[in-house]
């Protein structure tokens, strides 16, 4: 028996809403009405084509590009292209179960589940480094070397969660992040999709900046190598793999 459950945005620890399902970016289209006018010239005929698969030159998939927008002449033909990708925000934790709590006795009018083991929350950093910089890397790559630009659609907290991003004008751009909020006219009235801003950036800055780790202090490790060898010279478990397990994996 299915038992679906749709959650779009979630409020994060500071209160403030961050998209977790790429759907609620789809909002009376703006993303693509924006993108447009970074890809293509005042005037230009497009159209939007969802999941477009990306391969590279052995035939391998780098990928589904999740909006294509096709610039195309009176006759039909295309003339150029863009691609646009919608990155929302994992979450760490579970949803199903505090609303599964919460149906059960509809009666209440606030449920807290913020003691619980798996209280939902956005994992900002997985989705940053997990999700978002492979995308860029294989798509990114491939688009960069056809001449494509691509616009990144992502949330103002995601956005706000990343390194600072260089800027450059929106002619010298390979990339345009997109960056939108959830925002409410009227306290009982529902959140809309806002533009919130455009970031112009050059396609390998953006990539360096965003896969680079800042590295702490060498002496912190080796303290931790220390602990670790002191233990196994004293015949006691390092970790909760062997070595020769590890060396089979």
């Amino acid at each position: 028996m299915l038992d679906p459950l749709g959650v779009c945005s979630l409020h994060d620890k500071d209160s403030q809403r961050t998209v977790i399902c790429p759907v609620r970016f789809k909002e009376d289209w703006l993303i693509t009405t924006q993108a447009a006018n970074f890809f293509f010239p005042p005037n230009t005929q497009w159209t939007a084509m969802p999941e477009i698969r990306l391969t590279d030159i052995h035939g391998k998939a780098a990928g589904n590009i999740d909006l294509v927008l096709v610039a195309y002449d009176d006759e039909g033909y295309v003339t150029d292209f863009g691609a646009v990708e919608i990155q929302a925000v994992y979450i760490s934790g579970n949803l199903r179960r505090p609303f599964r709590a919460y149906v059960k006795d509809l009666s209440q009018t606030t449920i807290d589940w913020s003691g619980q083991k798996e209280y939902p929350r956005a994992d900002y950093l997985s989705s940053s480094r997990k999700r978002l910089a492979p995308q860029l890397i294989y798509k990114g790559g491939i688009l960069r070397a056809w001449r494509k630009r691509a616009a990144v659609v992502i949330d103002r907290k995601f956005f706000e969660s990343l390194p600072n991003l260089s800027a450059v004008s929106s002619n010298k751009a390979d990339i345009a992040w997109l960056v939108y909020d959830l925002q409410q006219v009227a306290a009982d009235e529902p959140y809309h999709l806002v533009h919130h801003q455009t970031i112009f950036t050059e396609f390998g800055l953006a990539l360096d900046t965003i896969t680079r780790t800042e590295a702490g202090p060498v002496e912190d490790f080796i303290k931790t190598l220390q602990g670790k060898l002191k233990k196994l010279k004293a015949g006691e478990p390092v970790t909760d793999t062997t070595l020769d397990e590890a060396l089979t994996e």
